[in-house]
C-alpha cells in the first residue's frame, strides 16, 4: 500500500513538472513571437519611433545654424541615415522653403544623437520646422 502510495506521488511530481516545461515553453514561444510582431511593426514606419527636437541661431556669416537631437523611441529597432525635413517659416508662419537633410548616424533603441547643419535661410526666416521623413532599418547583422 505505501509503495502504490509513493508510485502515485512519483507519478503525479513528474506529470506536473512535465505540465510546468511545456507551460514555459509556450510562454517563450509567445514571447517570441510578439517581440517579432514588435519589431516588425516599428521597421515598418520608422518616422512614428524617430522624435526630433531642436532649434536655430544665425551666425557671423548669415547662416542660419540648426542644432538638433533624433531620438529612437523603438523598443527594438534600429534605425540609420535619418532623412529629415527642414522647413524656413516667416514671421507669419508662411513657408518660405523646404530643404532635405540626412543625419548619417546609427540609433539604437532609447538612443539619442545630436546634429548640426549651416544653411543661407530665404531671407526674412524666423523658424525653422524638424520633421522626420524616412529612415534605414538596420538588419541584424548590422547591429
Amino acid at each position: 500500500m505505501k509503495n502504490l502510495l509513493f508510485l502515485l506521488f512519483i507519478f503525479s511530481f513528474l506529470f506536473s513538472c512535465n505540465s510546468d516545461t511545456k507551460k514555459e515553453q509556450k510562454e517563450k514561444e509567445s514571447y517570441q513571437l510578439t517581440k517579432e510582431e514588435l519589431l516588425k511593426k516599428e521597421q515598418k514606419y520608422p518616422p512614428h519611433f524617430l522624435i526630433i527636437t531642436g532649434h536655430h541661431k544665425h551666425n557671423l556669416l548669415g547662416q542660419t545654424v540648426v542644432n538638433g537631437t533624433i531620438s529612437n523611441k523603438a523598443t527594438l529597432a534600429v534605425f540609420k541615415d535619418v532623412d529629415i525635413k527642414l522647413s524656413f517659416y516667416s514671421k507669419t508662419q508662411a513657408l518660405l522653403e523646404t530643404d532635405k537633410e540626412t543625419v548619417f548616424e546609427l540609433l539604437h533603441p532609447g538612443e539619442s544623437k545630436d546634429f548640426k547643419t549651416k544653411y543661407f535661410a530665404p531671407k526674412g526666416t524666423d523658424s525653422v520646422g524638424l520633421d522626420v521623413l524616412s529612415a534605414k532599418v538596420v538588419s541584424g547583422t548590422q547591429q
